[in-house]
């Protein structure tokens, strides 16, 4: 017997942490919550994780990635302030020259050291996470 879901469960995204010159890419948010970022976003009906990792990644930084491995999944129901989410981490490297596009106003090189003060949901925990290689 087929169940139908409820609005109320929570809603499936992927975000990358993708490698690059020695730091990882962020994106700066075109919409709310304001910020930067990991790219990433909502994962559609009938497509892999991995898929939207791979879609993601072209559409908010102009990249075509090579998926490494899965990081983490983060399922905190306050970790976006507009729905509950739940997302998988994917580990990524890229080659080219990032740019923004889709939702992103730009896109940047970060290191541990120099990360934005203003980092959107709960991404800055995920980027620790990442560097102290909590996961």
């Amino acid at each position: 017997m087929k169940t139908s879901r409820s609005a109320s469960n929570p809603l499936p995204t992927v975000d990358l942490i993708i490698e690059y010159n020695d730091g990882i890419i962020l994106i700066k948010r075109k919409n709310p919550p304001p910020g930067w970022a990991l790219p990433g976003g909502f994962i559609d009906y009938g497509e892999s994780i991995e898929s939207a990792a791979i879609r993601e990644a072209k559409e908010e930084t102009g990249l075509e990635v090579e998926l490494v491995r899965q990081f983490h999944t983060y399922s905190d129901p306050k970790r976006d302030p507009r729905h509950h989410t739940i997302t998988t981490v994917l580990i990524a490297r890229a080659a080219g020259r990032p740019s923004a596009g889709d939702d992103a106003k730009a896109a940047g090189i970060f290191r541990r050291e120099n990360l934005p003060e203003q980092i959107a949901f709960d991404h800055r925990d995920i980027i620790n996470d990442y560097y102290t290689g909590r996961y």
